[in-house]
């Protein structure tokens, strides 16, 4: 799945869900170490533990961040 993310310096993030685990995260843009970092922390966990541990987020100033983001974006394949 391809999401296009919202007030953070990466511009979209792709990802897999296989068999309930998050597989495959890719960040575009952003902070490459920062993302790299996330990416490789979630590989593997359960959907919704991703969501819980990196929902609500921030960055700096910014109501959001690339992990609030990536959770948003769990939650949207949830449905």
């Amino acid at each position: 799945m391809t999401y296009k993310t919202s007030g953070t310096c990466s511009t979209k993030i792709d990802f897999d869900v296989v068999d309930g685990l998050v597989r495959n995260v890719k960040f575009t843009g952003g902070c490459n170490g920062n993302t790299q970092g996330v990416a490789t922390l979630v590989e593997g966990m359960k959907v919704e533990d991703v969501i819980q541990k990196l929902k609500g987020i921030r960055c700096g100033f910014r109501p959001t961040s690339c992990p609030d983001q990536l959770a948003k974006a769990l939650e949207g394949y949830k449905g």
